[in-house]
């Protein structure tokens, strides 16, 4: 949305707390909420801290605030949603990228927030995936509620998706490729389900023999739920049993926890596409292969692919240089195979298309209530291959 300018000092614009709520939204967005302190969001606004607190009582009523605000315009969206509509999704589009930032700093920073002032933000948007739900469903009279849920969902990860990205098309074209994609994604046809798939809590796994790696998966479980700079590590020692500073007979630092755990990921996404290349039989197969163990590794790992998101910012300069080149190296090689296959693809909106695909399989791997749905990982490989023009076998027709 467009950034009003700083107000002079001395003055005292109506519009001030809109102005503040604007370049909080902004400094969170592009420095991380922990990195922005009260000082910063006044000066931001050309006032002194203390003219700050007469509008708010404190940096988690901002950030409460913000997501509050703008989530505004969406829900006024959904309550006029018409399934008889044809230019809904261009208009849900058009509200997705007019609200750009709003889905990282949900994601990103809502766990910063005190349970009072989170769960009525999360009530609000568990509304708003009910009424896209009723929407689809409107749409797609033929599916289960489990299926219309799950549509509804993937609606919003993929027009929520250059939140996470700085990609640009001219507004019209932009707006046009995410209603493109949403279409699709209301008009795939999802496999069916597995025989009776009870939503049942995800397995917690087995220990490792080893201590050391029995520490890492602890540490990231606790960073993913808590963020990174709220863990200690006298929490993970305690976590697995032993005091905080036998941790250190493990690793040196919790930071190498982390770097570790991002290096594996980034490690096993470039194994995996080199495995794709050795054994596609063309473009089309190795998109397959890579969505394939992409969605299977997002959804078993769903904590690290979160702390993509949440807690690049604690790595240091060199880390996060290559972690940051990894991934978009990773990125790359989706749209080289996509344009072969497809070579009329524009790249820049081939690479916004494949950033939906990854963000589909991102989003629905971190809903919790998806997470217990067994049906939910080859549905989603279904509705990429759909995204990516793959050819997709169908069982519900529109």
């Amino acid at each position: 949305m467009p950034q009003p300018p700083p107000a002079r000092r001395g003055t005292r614009p109506r519009n001030r707390r809109e102005l503040i709520l604007t370049a909080a939204s902004d400094l969170f967005v592009k420095q991380g909420y922990s990195k922005v302190a009260m000082a910063d969001l006044a000066g931001a606004v050309g006032i002194t801290p203390s003219a700050l607190y007469r509008h708010f009582k404190g940096k988690q009523e901002i950030l409460a605030t913000a997501l509050a605000v703008g989530l505004e315009p969406v829900q006024t969206l959904m309550n006029a949603l018409d399934p008889a509509d044809p230019a809904a999704m261009a208009d849900l589009a058009g509200c997705a990228l007019d609200t750009r930032p709003l889905s990282l700093m949900w994601q990103r920073e809502a766990r910063n927030l005190a349970p009072e002032a989170y769960q009525p933000v999360r009530d609000v948007i568990r509304v708003i995936g009910r009424q896209l739900t009723d929407y689809v469903h409107g749409v797609r009279p033929d599916l289960s509620p489990a299926d219309a849920d799950l549509l509804a969902w993937s609606v919003i990860a993929v027009v929520s998706s250059p939140s996470f990205h700085h990609l640009d098309l001219p507004r019209p074209a932009f707006a046009q490729l995410l209603a493109e994609l949403a279409d699709a994604v209301l008009a795939t046809g999802l496999p069916d389900a597995p025989p009776s798939p009870r939503r049942t809590p995800r397995p917690s796994g087995l220990a490792p023999a080893s201590r050391r790696e029995e520490l890492l998966a602890q540490a990231v479980r606790m960073f993913a739920t808590h963020g990174y700079a709220e863990v200690g590590i006298e929490d993970i020692g305690n976590a697995v049993g032993i005091a905080g500073p036998s941790v250190y007979n493990h690793w040196s630092t919790k930071l190498d926890l982390l770097v570790t755990a991002l290096r594996r990921g980034a490690s096993t996404l470039a194994m995996d596409t080199a495995s794709a290349y050795r054994q596609a039989t063309g473009p089309a197969d190795a998109l397959r292969r890579l969505l394939r163990s992409y969605v299977a590794l997002s959804h078993t790992h769903p904590e690290i692919f979160g702390l993509l998101i949440t807690d690049l910012d604690h790595l240091p300069d060199t880390e996060l240089h290559a972690i940051r080149q990894a991934q978009h190296d990773y990125v790359s090689e989706w749209v080289h195979l996509l344009r072969l296959e497809q070579p009329h693809l524009d790249p820049i909106a081939a690479r916004i298309r494949v950033h939906a695909v990854l963000g589909l399989a991102n989003d629905t791997a971190r809903t919790s209530h998806l997470q217990r749905n067994p049906a939910v990982p080859a549905a989603v490989e279904t509705i990429g291959a759909r995204l990516l023009g793959l050819p997709t076998p169908t069982v519900h027709q529109p």
